[in-house]
């Protein structure tokens, strides 16, 4: 079985797409203006394509290639439909009016509590549709744990939010796992909940490996539910909840990140603990849990990872801005006020 996608046209703020979708089993790279190809081999079934009318945007005077700013906000565990999740929609209007947004990466954990049941679900209406309905951006979209079910994970329920791309202007996700560039930007978008599950786990990594072996972007960013490291309740992978065994300790996840993940993308963005939290570099990557689009909860510091910011008190979002070579992030809250920024290179991004 296999999902292509053909991406028809894309400006610096409003993207838009053309799918063709099938039931489950391709990753997709998502290059502006290329047809999907068949990834290394049959078990991956990786199809590819990149948004690159942004990504050509012309030379400089010196024949130096010159890239307009990416602009985007990375925010998730939003699914609630509650007040909360409307307020962090309003001040990301304002924020977006005021600064520019070109898109957003939504962060996993989309419906609370159990996932959505079908592609008619009303969910998709009362929790995204609804609470964003000011926004004219694409929503990158990832997958969390509480996609797949509260407890026994439905494997199969991806497949209603991976058709629902058809079904709105805003909402995209060809695959569990796909990438895609932007300008000089690449973001490789991965599905932590199989991994930490062993589902599809060697599949997935050989896709991720072969993409980024093959990336030629400035800047490689991925993003994910799961975080690597945290101070919230979950905390860090290998050890979450505090738990020493089992696959929900997350291993796998650890393993991806050490393995594929650690100095190879300059950033990672993620969820799942409902705080925000700017960490300090560590393997090479600068790791960012933005997971309070509708709620918190309390940090726990079980394993202290050293922060440049963080807050529990609050929901809100980050708003990124990259030019060049340079990053500079903002964390606002619900009611749009700037609770920290900081301005890095990709150098610093790395721990250098």
């Amino acid at each position: 079985m296999t999902r292509t996608l053909s991406i028809l046209s894309l400006t610096s703020a409003v993207l838009t797409a053309g799918c063709s979708y099938e039931p489950h089993n391709d990753a997709t790279t998502d290059t502006q203006g290329t047809s999907g190809s068949e990834g290394a081999s049959a078990s991956t079934a990786g199809a590819s394509s990149s948004d690159t009318d942004a990504a050509t945007s012309g030379e400089t005077d010196t024949g130096e290639p010159a890239f307009g700013p990416v602009r985007f906000i990375a925010f998730g565990d939003g699914g609630e439909g509650n007040e909360d999740q409307y307020k962090v929609a309003e001040a990301v209007e304002l924020v977006c009016a005021a600064r520019g947004c070109d898109f957003a990466l939504y962060l996993g954990d989309n419906f609370y509590d159990d996932g959505v049941f079908s592609v008619d679900d009303q969910q998709f209406t009362d929790k995204f549709e609804l609470p964003y309905a000011g926004l004219d951006l694409r929503f990158y979209i990832v997958l969390g744990n509480h996609d797949y079910g509260a407890v026994i994970p439905d494997w199969t329920r991806s497949d209603f939010q991976i058709e629902y791309t058809q079904h709105s202007d805003k909402w995209y996700l060809p695959h569990e796992w796909y990438t895609w560039q932007i300008e000089h930007v690449q973001f490789f978008a991965l599905d932590t909940h199989r991994q930490m599950l062993g589902e599809e786990l060697v599949e997935q990594r050989a896709w991720l490996q072969d993409e980024l072996g093959k990336s030629d972007a400035t800047w490689k960013i991925g993003l994910a539910h799961h975080p690597y490291i945290s101070n919230g309740a979950h905390g860090n992978a290998g050890s979450y909840e505090g738990l020493d065994s089992t696959l929900l300790r997350g291993g796998n996840v650890q393993d991806l990140f050490d393995g594929f993940l650690c100095g190879q993308v300059n950033l990672f963005f993620s969820g799942h603990d409902h705080t925000r939290q700017w960490l300090e570099p560590v393997c090479g990557t600068t790791f960012i849990v933005s997971g309070a689009a509708s709620k918190t909860t309390d940090m726990e510091h079980r394993d202290n990872n050293p922060t440049f910011y963080e807050d529990d008190t609050t929901p809100g979002f980050l708003w990124v801005e990259i030019v060049d070579d340079q990053m500079t992030g903002v964390f606002y809250d619900r009611d749009g006020n700037v609770d920290f920024e900081k301005t890095i290179t990709r150098a610093e991004a790395s721990g250098a």
